[in-house]
């Protein structure tokens, strides 16, 4: 518009004021631009995101500006030269621009996530090294515990061989005293054995042939009536005579049998299968058990230890001859004399 005026206000035609408009717009218009360039620069650098929304802007006004410049282009041939010039320089500040944007970006971004990822590895490494720092600890004491318990074990296992051979010496030991306890038990068998053979003799020649009594097997059977009456258990004077025989041979053998021979002459009281009846005895089996401990007394106080001693007492229940009869009955009611073992 000032130009028109200008050129109604003059008869001439001159160009330069309407030039110096057109210029002043263009710088106004540049300054303009680049102030809002700074702008843009300082929000893109704040905000990554919004740079390409900025830069549209920025086009956008520039295609604008480039439009009304435009209008201009009849009376303004130089100043379309300097705007082509304006305009490659300012293509040029707006590469540079972009590059400096890009550049600068890319330095922040990297120099930020550089820095965070330095931090971050700076925590990592130190956390790693608390980390190591405890596992050493941890395998330090784990591989002292190890050592301990390996020398626990090493001592366990030397003293278990020393256990194993003693225990194989000891097996052996054993094996061979039991060999010789064997030997020395069946010798000892033996040499009772011979004993009781000479004892039972001995009675036999001391008693003599009665038929009253008799050898069954390994135990000497006198008949309970040479001792004791019926259902009682008191000795009779006649069988006081028999014992004293049996109490000299019995002292006798004593002298004759070693210390180390553990032997005993058994006294064992038996009855007949029918029931007691009146006295003082309840049953079959506390009169035989009173008769054997009479037999044993009476030995015992005429010299005999009490040691070789025993009395039992069988009751009814190991008769030798089965039946109901009276022979049945009087070879049942007996006392025995057995020589063996303690």
């Amino acid at each position: 518009m000032a130009l028109a005026r200008t050129r109604r206000g003059e008869s001439g035609m001159n160009y330069w004021p309407g030039f110096v408009d057109a210029l002043s717009t263009l710088i106004l218009s540049i300054i303009f631009i680049l102030t809002v360039f700074v702008v843009v620069q300082f929000y893109l650098q704040q905000e990554v995101a919004g740079k390409d929304t900025a830069l549209s802007r920025l086009n956008a006004q520039i295609a604008q500006l480039t439009d009304l410049l435009s209008m201009e282009k009849s009376g303004k041939v130089n100043l379309e030269d300097q705007l082509a010039q304006l305009r490659a320089s300012l293509a040029g500040a707006e590469g540079e621009r972009d590059r400096l944007k890009s550049a600068a970006e890319s330095a922040g971004a990297g120099a930020a996530a550089a820095q965070g990822k330095v931090s971050e590895l700076s925590g990592q490494l130190e956390g790693e090294k608390k980390i190591s720092a405890r596992a050493l600890a941890q395998v330090e004491v784990l591989n002292q515990q190890i050592a301990a318990f390996r020398r626990q074990l090493a001592a366990l296992e030397q003293a278990l061989d020393t256990t194993e051979k003693k225990e194989k010496e000891s097996q052996g030991r054993i094996a061979d005293l039991g060999q010789r306890l064997n030997v020395a038990l069946a010798q000892r068998v033996q040499e009772l054995s011979r004993y009781r053979s000479d004892f039972f003799g001995k009675l036999r020649e001391i008693l003599g042939n009665r038929p009253d009594v008799r050898v069954v097997g390994d135990r000497f059977v006198l008949q309970s009536e040479l001792f004791f009456d019926t259902g009682k258990a008191d000795l009779l004077p006649a069988a006081t005579a028999e014992l004293d025989k049996v109490a000299s041979a019995l002292v006798e053998l004593e002298k004759q049998i070693p210390g180390d021979i553990a032997w005993v002459l058994r006294v064992d009281g038996h009855t007949d299968l029918r029931p007691v009846t009146g006295g003082v005895f309840k049953s079959n089996w506390g009169l035989s058990a009173a008769r054997a401990i009479a037999v044993v007394q009476y030995l015992v106080g005429k010299g005999v230890s009490p040691q070789h001693l025993v009395a039992a007492g069988f009751g009814e229940f190991q008769p030798i001859e089965v039946g109901a009869t009276e022979d049945a009955y009087k070879r049942n009611r007996r006392i025995e004399f057995k020589l063996t073992e303690r």
